[in-house]
């Protein structure tokens, strides 16, 4: 059974940091290229940022220069740095796992929210 595990959301304010946290099971984990969407209300869900499993690193241009996702393949964990967050980061946040050829799987979400 697979699971993505989100956690480390929460309420900041215009400028702080959060740390995002997204913990597998049931996959080869290093195989898969693991990413950060998010959805805000009313809105499609949107790419944040993807790292495959070589360490390619993607970012949307809305997040470029504040957020970095970074993964620990001994941990089985995939993480996404948020700084200088702001009220447009608002969202609630899905970690995904991809793989060709394979199932895609999303974890179940965790809340951000940017307000002063």
């Amino acid at each position: 059974q697979v699971q993505l595990v989100e956690s480390g959301g929460g309420l900041v304010q215009p400028g702080w940091s959060l740390r995002l946290t997204c913990a597998a099971s049931g996959i080869t984990f290093r195989l898969y290229t693991m990413g950060w969407y998010r959805q805000a209300p009313g809105k499609e869900r949107e790419l944040v940022a993807t790292i495959t499993s070589g360490g390619t690193l993607n970012y949307a241009d809305s997040v470029k220069g504040r957020f970095t996702i970074s993964r620990d393949n001994a941990k089985n964990t995939v993480y996404l740095q948020m700084n200088s967050l702001k009220p447009d980061d608002t969202a609630v946040y899905y970690c995904n796992a991809f793989r060709q050829g394979s199932l895609t799987y999303w974890g179940q979400g965790t809340q951000v929210t940017v307000s002063s």
